[in-house]
């Protein structure tokens, strides 16, 4: 996706960011203290899960964080919105057109 958001927009996004990076770092280490506490496994059965989130979870911060730039921000805003770590006061600080992009296209793909 290579349109770029108004500079207003690309503002609120780099405000929105931070938090949204913070609540998705907050949830793989939520997930990885509930893999680590399972009783049921041995040490090296939950070294192995937890390896493995965080395998799987970083390449998922990378595509959704990583180096943000007006042209992938949109991009990276609908990543952010599928995986529920924007607020909906976050998401309302966008202009109505972006926030209208990113439904549609939200909405397109996962119905």
């Amino acid at each position: 996706m290579e349109r770029r958001i108004s500079e207003a927009d690309w503002k609120v996004f780099r405000e929105v960011r931070v938090s949204a990076l913070d609540r998705f770092c907050e949830h793989v280490l939520s997930e990885a203290g509930r893999l680590v506490a399972e009783t049921g496994q041995s040490s090296h059965q939950r070294y192995l899960a937890v390896f493995k989130l965080i395998e799987r979870m970083d390449k998922k911060l990378g595509d959704t964080f990583d180096d943000p730039r007006r042209s992938t921000a949109l991009l990276q805003l609908m990543l952010m919105r599928s995986q529920d770590l924007l607020t909906e006061e976050e998401f309302a600080r966008f202009s109505s057109e972006t926030r209208a992009t990113v439904q549609g296209v939200l909405e397109s793909f996962f119905a």
